[in-house]
């Protein structure tokens, strides 16, 4: 693997956990509208990194489109409300690492959430000033691979890695023609990586060294 001029990071099981509050938006919104449909924690962690569309559809297999996407749009909402108060966990080393990594490249978050969930991500963990750039599906609904190109393009970036921590996250880095990088703490499994690391600190010390 050549040396990295940029970090792209996931969001979700990469920097932070914060499915609880995915769930409790998706159950709250549910209880408003009278619908008997409860999301499990466990349920939603094996969700984390799908596109929304594939999340509506396993969530609500008996709604339509129309009605999928109406009340997404709520849950969406819910979530931006709920985030700055109930935030996530994030994982030990992310705020440190994330310092440290940003003295020497520059570093992006793309994520498979909606529109304005990657900024209130941000604001909650006060890392504002070391982030470069951010996209997430829900500005243009395009996979991972095409959002990966787009703030390559946008800046001028060379060798990029995608950090991420599912197998889904791995095939959209090889889409993109760009080398992946899996953290083995989230929620997903996978062989297919360039580089692993069990823990965040170990990931930035490498990269500090590279």
């Amino acid at each position: 693997m050549q040396k990295p001029d940029s970090l792209i990071f996931d969001m979700d099981g990469t920097l932070w956990d914060a499915v609880d509050t995915y769930a409790y938006s998706w159950n709250v919104v549910f209880n408003e509208l009278g619908v008997d449909i409860t999301v499990e924690r466990d349920q939603l962690a094996k969700m984390v990194g799908w596109e929304g569309k594939k999340v509506i559809s396993a969530i609500m297999p008996d709604f339509d489109v129309e009605k999928r996407q109406e009340i997404y749009a709520l849950v969406n909402e819910k979530r931006r409300t709920l985030l700055p108060q109930n935030g996530g966990i994030l994982y030990d080393g992310v705020k440190e690492g994330l310092q440290q990594l940003a003295t020497k490249y520059p570093l992006f978050i793309l994520s498979n959430c909606a529109k304005g969930i990657i900024r209130l991500f941000i604001d909650w963990a006060g890392i504002d000033e070391h982030i470069t750039d951010e996209l997430a599906y829900g500005v243009n609904f395009m996979p991972k691979q095409h959002n990966i190109k787009l703030l390559m393009e946008k800046h001028k970036l060379q060798n990029p890695v995608y950090i991420g921590d599912t197998a889904g996250d791995g095939e959209e880095s090889r889409k993109a023609g760009i080398p992946f990088v899996f953290v083995s703490y989230g929620f997903g499994i996978t062989d297919d990586y360039n580089l692993k690391f069990d823990d965040f600190k170990s990931l930035t010390d490498y990269f500090m060294d590279f």
